[in-house]
C-alpha cells in the first residue's frame, strides 16, 4: 500500500452516493451488527438526512476503491420548521443546543464517520479528517457539533468512558448540554467495552490506566474536540455516544500541517 494514489471528493454522482452507503453498511451493519436485518437486503445505510441539499457526503478513495466515508450536515430550514428547532440538525432531536447558538457561529454536524477495517491503519483516516475540515471551511462552518461512538450499549461502561475523558481534561470548559435518561438502553447489555479488570481499576480511582474508545479519542487528539455532556443513548444504532463540540479555529497545529501536506500532494499531482 506504499504507492497508493489517495484522493477525497464530495459525492455528486449516483455511484459516489452508493459508495458512501455501502461503506456505511459494511461498518455499521456488517462489521458492528448495529443495523436491522431489513437494511441487509441491499447492504446500504441511508436516512432522510442524506437526501437534503444541505448535506455533503465525503469520500476517500485509495486508487479507484472507496475506503472511507462520512457526511457533514449543515443547518436546514425545512427540518428546523418541521421539528420546531433552531438549526435543523439531527442532534437537536435529542439535546437542546440553544445555549450554544450565538451570532457568527455556523454549526454543522459531521456523522457516519467510517473507514473500512482493512484501511484503518493507513492514511485513509487522515484524508477523511482533512476532507471534513476543508469542505467545512469552504462552506463557512465555524463549529462542529457531533456525537462520538462509545462502542458499547452498557450504561456503566459509557459513563466510565466519560469519566476517563474528564480525567484527560477533554470536557468543554464553555458548554454543557443535558441528555435524556437512557431508558431505551438494554437491561442486559450485549456489548461491554471495559473488562472486569478495568472496572476494578476504575473502582480504585486508576482512571489513567483505562482505554478510551477509538472515536472520541481520535476527535479529541486530532481535532481538538471537547465533550459537552454525559453519554447519550442512540436508539437508531442502539449504542451510547458522547456529544462533543469542535471549533475549526482550534484544530491542533499538527493536524492542520498534516492537512496542508495532503492538499499540496493533491495539487502537485493535478
Amino acid at each position: 500500500m506504499t504507492c497508493i494514489h489517495w484522493r477525497w471528493r464530495v459525492a455528486t454522482t449516483q455511484r459516489e452516493f452508493d459508495d458512501a452507503a455501502r461503506i456505511r453498511w459494511a461498518v455499521f451493519g456488517g462489521e458492528m451488527g448495529l443495523l436491522s436485518e431489513q437494511s441487509a437486503v441491499a447492504r446500504r445505510e441511508m436516512t432522510p438526512i442524506d437526501t437534503l441539499d444541505t448535506t455533503a457526503h465525503l469520500l476517500v478513495y485509495a486508487g479507484s476503491e472507496a475506503v472511507a466515508a462520512m457526511r457533514v450536515a449543515l443547518p436546514n430550514a425545512e427540518v428546523a420548521a418541521n421539528l420546531g428547532v433552531r438549526l435543523g440538525l439531527e442532534m437537536e432531536q435529542r439535546v437542546d443546543l440553544s445555549g450554544m447558538l450565538q451570532p457568527g457561529r455556523v454549526f454543522a454536524e459531521p456523522s457516519r464517520f467510517c473507514v473500512l477495517p482493512e484501511w484503518r491503519r493507513t492514511e485513509a483516516v487522515t484524508w477523511l479528517l482533512a476532507a471534513m475540515y476543508t469542505e467545512s471551511r469552504r462552506r463557512g462552518v465555524t463549529h462542529w457539533i457531533a456525537s462520538a461512538n462509545l462502542e458499547t450499549d452498557s450504561p456503566e461502561d459509557a459513563l466510565l468512558s466519560w469519566q476517563v475523558a474528564a480525567r484527560r481534561g477533554w470536557l468543554s470548559p464553555h458548554w454543557r448540554v443535558n441528555v435524556p435518561d437512557p431508558w431505551q438502553a438494554p437491561v442486559h447489555p450485549r456489548s461491554p467495552f471495559y473488562t472486569q479488570e478495568e472496572r476494578a481499576k476504575a473502582a480504585q480511582g486508576l482512571l489513567d490506566e483505562l482505554r478510551l474508545p477509538r472515536s472520541p479519542s481520535l476527535f479529541a487528539r486530532t481535532m481538538g474536540a471537547r465533550f459537552i455532556s454525559q453519554p447519550l443513548y442512540d436508539a437508531y444504532f442502539r449504542w451510547f455516544t458522547l456529544p462533543l463540540v469542535m471549533s475549526l479555529d482550534e484544530i491542533p497545529a499538527e493536524s492542520l500541517a498534516r492537512f496542508d501536506v495532503l492538499e499540496h500532494a493533491v495539487n502537485s499531482a493535478a
